[in-house]
């Protein structure tokens, strides 16, 4: 009789979860600034996904005789860098790097941030103590400062970039996560899946991750446009990718002396940055918006 009970608890939930989705997903689609930025996003991530396909120039090849082109040179619609490599193929072959940077270590530390985050916030007691004051302890520091120093540390590399993106960003995730689990731990629908025999990971699973997994997902959106941002500075400051590999963060460092002489080839990776980057913030407010049940 309890497996029976625990089973329709079960199925009640996952049908609730997938008719609250259901609306979501319409509420956001009504958005048109969340739509633009979405399709802008897809658009971006697609070019860098398929761009040996695309029939561009070799992001490699360099010439001192075409170097610093302006925008709009036959040949080369945005110009050339300081190297006389072509900047549209160098911007869509940076965007796989620039977007692996940004987005694996959210994901990473999303996964770890709300395991650590759940677990703190449903058992409580002495759990919660050693997993919330270590959280405590990474937050002495500035999150661009902790990068630098674990990069630093680890030394130069795009493996030890998103090690130390990844340890930054599991603290706040970790946070977010503890402090919904713990607002939800004692309503009536955990203590009902309680009586019923439930044990705790099954409650954890089925019935909490349930409830606190869509602020913990818009939050964690919400870091990816900091983490393409500290990316990049790391990038720029010579503890991200190494030349000459395309990637947005690194160009602007090559691409600095060069702004008084072509400044709006120089500016583009910076225009790239800031484009997935608002792009990102915009799509997490809608997300935000269309999870809220009150609208």
């Amino acid at each position: 009789m309890t497996i029976v009970a625990t089973d329709i608890v079960r199925i009640a939930v996952v049908d609730k979860a997938r008719g609250y989705w259901t609306n979501v997903g319409r509420r956001l689609m009504r958005d048109p600034v969340s739509v633009l930025c979405a399709v802008v996003l897809i658009l971006i991530a697609l070019a860098a996904i398929f761009a040996p396909y695309l029939s561009l120039a070799d992001p490699f090849l360099g010439s001192m005789i075409r170097r610093l082109r302006p925008i709009g040179t036959p040949g080369y619609p945005l110009g050339t860098d300081e190297l006389g490599r072509d900047m549209l193929s160098r911007l869509v072959h940076g965007g796989r790097l620039s977007l692996l940077i940004g987005l694996l270590p959210v994901v990473t530390a999303f996964v770890i941030g709300t395991t650590l985050g759940v677990s703190a916030g449903y058992v409580g007691g002495f759990v919660n103590q050693t997993i919330m004051r270590t959280v405590d302890v990474f937050y002495a520091f500035p999150s661009v400062l902790l990068a630098i120093a674990i990069s630093g540390a680890l030394g130069a590399g795009i493996t030890n970039s998103l090690v130390s993106l990844t340890i930054v960003f599991i603290p706040p995730i970790v946070r977010v996560a503890e402090s919904v689990t713990t607002s939800v731990r004692g309503l009536d629908f955990v203590n009902a899946a309680r009586a019923s025999g439930a044990g705790p990971l099954t409650i954890m699973r089925v019935h909490v991750l349930g409830n606190v997994l869509g602020p913990i997902f818009v939050y964690s959106t919400s870091l990816i446009s900091v983490c393409m941002i500290l990316a990049a500075g790391l990038s720029f400051l010579g503890l991200g990718t190494k030349p000459p590999q395309p990637e947005w963060g690194l160009m602007l460092n090559t691409l600095r002396t060069a702004i008084y002489i072509n400044p709006w080839v120089a500016a583009l990776p910076g225009a790239m940055i800031f484009t997935v980057s608002i792009c990102f913030n915009l799509l997490s407010d809608g997300m935000r918006s269309a999870m809220d049940v009150r609208s």
